[in-house]
């Protein structure tokens, strides 16, 4: 799995994503500009140490990256109408949100208006933080996957329903 942010502002909240990403053994990417620096300590201490076991890019056009890529790809938005829980995420799936102040620009919808899917959420809400999207969404999708993606599980720690039932 690979976790696009489309112009992130806040450091902290990128900190969180990548030990996220590390945590579900994905990468991530980072479209330009970004609304702080990489070397922002505030960005290391919310990721603390897992930036080296993440492999992270730097970007500067979504669009041109997204038309090399296989159409395995899926952006989240408060807007969207499809929820999450909709699409059949492949292994090889890229998960993009849009910047915490902006979101996504209107031309991504544009080109691709069948690719875009919301979290539900109560009405009295705007959004949720980008932080905890990304979590939801990628471990929806690592769910999907039986959770293969991950170099930390194995059969051991993997229950079965039949093992819960039987009381393993």
């Amino acid at each position: 799995m690979k976790v696009i942010l489309y112009q992130p502002q806040i450091p902290q909240n990128t900190g969180n994503i990548v030990r996220t990403c590390a945590a579900a053994a994905s990468s991530l990417v980072l479209v330009r500009p970004l609304g702080f620096s990489t070397n922002n300590r505030r960005l290391k201490r919310a990721g603390l140490d897992y930036w080296k076991g993440v492999e992270v890019e730097e970007i500067d056009d979504l669009h041109s990256y997204l038309e090399g890529q296989p159409p395995l790809f899926f952006f989240f938005s408060s807007k969207a109408e499809q929820f999450y829980t909709e699409p059949c995420y492949p292994p090889e799936s890229v998960l993009i949100f849009g910047s915490e102040t902006e979101g996504l620009p209107a031309s991504f919808r544009e080109r691709w208006p069948d690719r875009f899917f919301k979290i539900p959420m109560s009405l009295k809400t705007r959004c949720l933080n980008l932080a905890c999207s990304v979590s939801i969404v990628l471990f929806e999708a690592l769910r999907q996957n039986h959770f293969l993606n991950s170099e930390t599980t194995s059969e051991r720690t993997m229950l079965s329903n039949a093992d819960v039932v039987s009381g393993r």
